[in-house]
């Protein structure tokens, strides 16, 4: 344990009194005397010994010990100690990443193929990886869009990865519509960006289908994205020869990730998925801005209370030894 002072500087008050009995004269009164004839006959009959007309009380060891310690514990109090506690490293987001996962009616069909050879639905394979990676993620902030014939927020910004990974293991497919509107997700990201005040900005958009029911077409809003230093990541997990909704548009996404200063993937199965976002992890590695601080209690009253103490026991020794004085 450490001790420290807020106000160390009053601390320069403790040779005060020495000072002040240095540099000031005694004090002194007049007060009034009878003078008698025989003054000296009196005295010498009554055993009394005469004293100088100018007198200096005097004060006993312990009066001057306790007067000493009450001024210390007086000043050490008003310097406001106060107890250090250990250190506390804080770590804020120096990052805010946003999810933006494609939920249409496609990422239901089952081509993603396992390490094992199991063949699972593309939105699963997505969670599983996605869940990975959020979890590696300490130190971002991280929302979650999803998105199909609609956009919506699923999770807005947090530090709590958890939550994240456990929202979008809710997520079904076409809760947001059978559509794909890739343009709507990035805007909504865009305007999700608008309230961060952090300088590195990261969106990884996945889809497996074609724009279809976008009110804003992807390459405009990737554009905005770029003039707002959001750097986006593009991933495709559909099929390029499919029709319809079902047609994934690799052109389009890696138009849009270069518009956005990112890169574009395509990913034909869990295992290839997983490498991409190591990728990206590895392009994009965890930034971290920490503080550390001591917590601080104060503890002036324990000078105060020791001050308080000390005089009143003092105080209440000497009467009671007066009044033993006076009863002998």
């Amino acid at each position: 344990m450490s001790i420290a002072f807020a106000t160390p500087w009053i601390l320069l008050m403790l040779p005060l009194p020495l000072l002040v009995w240095w540099l000031v004269p005694p004090h002194r009164e007049r007060t009034a005397a009878l003078r008698i004839p025989f003054f000296r006959s009196v005295t010498a009959a009554t055993g009394v010994r005469a004293a100088d007309g100018a007198r200096v009380l005097a004060r006993s060891r312990l009066q001057v010990l306790a007067t000493t310690l009450c001024w210390i514990l007086i000043v050490v109090g008003l310097a406001r100690p106060e107890r250090l506690g250990d250190p506390i490293t804080v770590t804020n987001a120096a990052r805010d990443l946003i999810l933006a996962v494609d939920i249409s009616g496609s990422m239901d069909d089952r081509d993603m193929e396992t390490p094992e050879g199991d063949r699972v639905q593309r939105l699963q394979a997505v969670k599983d990886v996605v869940r990975a990676f959020v979890a590696e993620r300490e130190g971002d902030r991280i929302a979650l869009i999803v998105f199909g014939a609609n956009a919506y927020v699923q999770v807005p910004f947090t530090e709590d990865l958890d939550s994240v990974a456990e929202l979008l293991e809710q997520t079904q497919t076409g809760m947001a519509g059978p559509n794909t509107a890739i343009g709507d997700a990035i805007g909504l990201a865009i305007r999700a960006f608008e309230d961060s005040e952090i300088e590195e900005r990261l969106l990884i958009l996945l889809s497996d289908g074609a724009d279809t029911a976008s009110a804003m077409s992807p390459i405009n809003a990737a554009e905005i994205a770029a003039d707002a230093q959001i750097t986006i990541y593009t991933i495709g997990v559909g099929n390029p020869d499919g029709s319809g909704e079902e047609r994934l548009d690799p052109a389009t996404l890696e138009d849009i990730a270069r518009r956005g200063g990112g890169a574009f993937y395509y990913a034909t199965d869990v295992e290839g998925l997983a490498e991409i976002y190591a990728e990206i992890d590895t392009l994009n590695p965890r930034v971290t801005d920490s503080a550390t601080y001591q917590p601080r209690e104060p503890i002036s009253h324990i000078p105060f209370a020791l001050a308080l103490l000390i005089g009143v026991l003092t105080s209440a020794y000497l009467h009671l030894a007066r009044g033993q004085k006076a009863a002998a």
